[in-house]
Formats: C-alpha cells, sequence, structure tokens
C-alpha cells in the first residue's frame, strides 16, 4: 500500500466462489439434469463451485413459483474429478457429397442432490466436505459418504451405421476411495435425516429419466 495511485488488495476473486442454479419442476424429473456441455465438477478456474437445486411447482397456483424445496452441494459431491477439461470437436467428410461436418457436442447427464439422498426432499440443506468449516448457526443432520467406481469411461466411439456408442473403459486407479460429506441445516430446521441411498437405484432412475428425454 501507499502512494497515490495504490489501493488495498482487496479484490473479492482472491476468494470467489461460483455458483450454477437448477430449477427442477416436481413433480416431474428429479432423479437427473441435463449438464449443459459441461461436466459437474468441485472446482473451476482454480474456484470452489457449489450448486443450487431448487425445486418449484410444475403446476403453480396463480402466476408465483415459489421454492418447494433447497439444496445446496459442493461440487464434489456431484462430481469430484478436477482434470477432465471438456471440448468440443467435430469431424468432416460426412454425407454423400463428404461436404458435411459432423459436431460432437457432448452432453452430460448427472444426478441431483434429490436423487442421491434421501431426507433432503421437503427441507433446505446445505451439502459439505466433511472437513469444511461451519459456523454454530447450523447443526449436522447427516454423513454421506460416496465411493469411486471401479472403472472410468476414457472414451467412446459412434458407429453411424449401427447408431451404436460404445463406452472405452479403464481401471480407476482411486478405486474405492471414499469422499465423506457432511448435510447441514440451520438450528431449529433439523427435519429428517439426510443419507445415502443405493446407488444402484439411483443409477436405474437416471438412465430411465435419461431414455424419456431422448
Amino acid at each position: 500500500m501507499g502512494g497515490r495511485n495504490s489501493y488495498p488488495d482487496f479484490r473479492l476473486v482472491h476468494s470467489a466462489d461460483g455458483f450454477e442454479i437448477k430449477g427442477l419442476a416436481y413433480p416431474g424429473r428429479e432423479a437427473s439434469y441435463d449438464c449443459n456441455s459441461q461436466v459437474p465438477s468441485g472446482s473451476h478456474n482454480g474456484r470452489t463451485i457449489f450448486y443450487v437445486f431448487g425445486r418449484y411447482p410444475a403446476e403453480p397456483d396463480g402466476d408465483t413459483y415459489p421454492v418447494l424445496d433447497l439444496v445446496i452441494c459442493h461440487g464434489d459431491f456431484l462430481n469430484a474429478n478436477h482434470e477432465y477439461v471438456h471440448k468440443n470437436r467435430s469431424v468432416k467428410g460426412f454425407g454423400s457429397y463428404g461436404d458435411i461436418m459432423i459436431r460432437d457436442r457432448k452432453m452430460y447427464v448427472a444426478p441431483t442432490p434429490f436423487g442421491l439422498t434421501s431426507g433432503t426432499a421437503h427441507h433446505q440443506t446445505l451439502i459439505l466436505p466433511a472437513d469444511a468449516l461451519v459456523d454454530e448457526r447450523f447443526e449436522q443432520v447427516g454423513e454421506l459418504v460416496r465411493v469411486e467406481s471401479p472403472q472410468i469411461v476414457v472414451g467412446y466411439t459412434f458407429d453411424l451405421r449401427s447408431n451404436s456408442l460404445t463406452p472405452e473403459c479403464v481401471a480407476n486407479p482411486a478405486q474405492g476411495r471414499e469422499h465423506r460429506f457432511l448435510a447441514w441445516r440451520l438450528q431449529g430446521m433439523a427435519g429428517e435425516r439426510v443419507r445415502m441411498r443405493n446407488v444402484a437405484e439411483v443409477v436405474a432412475e437416471v438412465m430411465a429419466e435419461a431414455d424419456e428425454n431422448d
């Protein structure tokens, strides 16, 4: 500091967090959501990312859309990988005359906190990594553990003749690693405890919703 053109370095970007808002109609699709060309992550460009999921009535009474329940979760609860970088790519030479381009623009479908857990419906819940600091205004309402899968997808091929999509998988070097999170609510709003649901059931619901929306 010092000098007439010097200013204290109070820029908010030094500790900035990012928030992505997701609205879900209720009743309706709630186990999964579309990630438009960007896989969920708890970190982006060096910033911590949080996801805000709010459910609103699909057929409201009047012109207002009240928030029925709310979950704010750290992005690592949805996906703990920070290394993957999304890129859109294209191939040329398609079609009878070889002058059509196919653009590979990926769409990701991820489970929501409402799909991954029980006890979050009709409440306001905050889900954070277990080592995150929380002040005395909050009380803990759940311990959640996510376990890394045996395999990870590293690529895929698409056959234009059969319209079949084939994934390429490798063994996950972090197989079995546990990522621990805690669920919190404001004091006096405890309500139902938050618990992880069965992974197989969640995957089945995500696949069913994806098929309905294809």
